[in-house]
């Protein structure tokens, strides 16, 4: 597993990526939300986890963390498209939302 912290227009944010057999799970996140590699559930979190209102975003086809930053969002839940973050919007620009 490692921690770094990633530095988009001045501001700071956690990737965190953790090797598994077969895959990598990959997250960047800061105190508001995060955007994920294809693990994330976003049905789950928009449909049952709704009272939770996570602000989140899901990248498929990504392997390291700069794949997740430069990558589209395949995915986004309710709270995050209230944030203007959008299907289709790349991670790096989402997380600038986040802030």
């Amino acid at each position: 597993m490692s921690l770094q912290p990633v530095t988009i227009e001045g501001q700071v944010f956690l990737a965190i990526s953790v090797v598994l057999p077969k895959t990598n799970l990959l997250v960047v996140t800061n105190d508001n939300g995060y955007i994920m590699c294809g693990a994330l559930d976003v049905a789950l979190l928009n449909e049952k986890l709704a009272d939770r209102k996570v602000i989140a975003g899901r990248a498929v086809g990504v392997k390291t963390i700069d794949q997740l930053l430069d990558a589209p969002l395949e995915s986004v839940t309710y709270e995050a498209e209230n944030l203007g973050i959008n299907r289709g919007m790349i991670g790096r620009e989402a997380l600038l939302k986040m802030v």
